[in-house]
């Protein structure tokens, strides 16, 4: 497991609402069995109502979904079982998504 890979959500319950959820834990402490996730939301075109710092808009396979920073969580490691994809390409929006909630900067 990777810093900023992509995985799909195998949630029956939950995986409509957050089809996604991207680790964004340091590779340095991939010896935990769990890991800090930020779940994704579908974006339809006419919904562009999430903050734009704190919920960074990412391409996936064609489509838009925001990060819900602000839901940011932990997850065991066997819950991510399908990696989808890596989205390193974000991680200057991601990372800045963090900040903000955390610093308000």
């Amino acid at each position: 497991m990777k810093q900023f890979d992509l995985y799909v959500n195998t949630d029956k319950e939950s995986s409509k609402a957050y089809p996604f959820f991207i680790d964004v834990q340091n590779d340095m402490l991939s010896s935990f069995n769990s890991r800090v996730v930020i779940p994704l939301a579908p974006i339809a075109k006419y919904d562009k109502t999430y903050p734009a710092r704190l919920c960074p808009v990412v391409q996936i396979a064609g489509k838009e979904y925001a990060l819900l920073t602000q839901q940011i969580t932990n997850v065991s490691t066997n819950f991510l079982k399908k990696k989808e994809s890596q989205l390193a390409n974000y991680r200057n929006e991601i990372i800045a998504a963090i900040d903000f909630l955390i610093t308000g900067i």
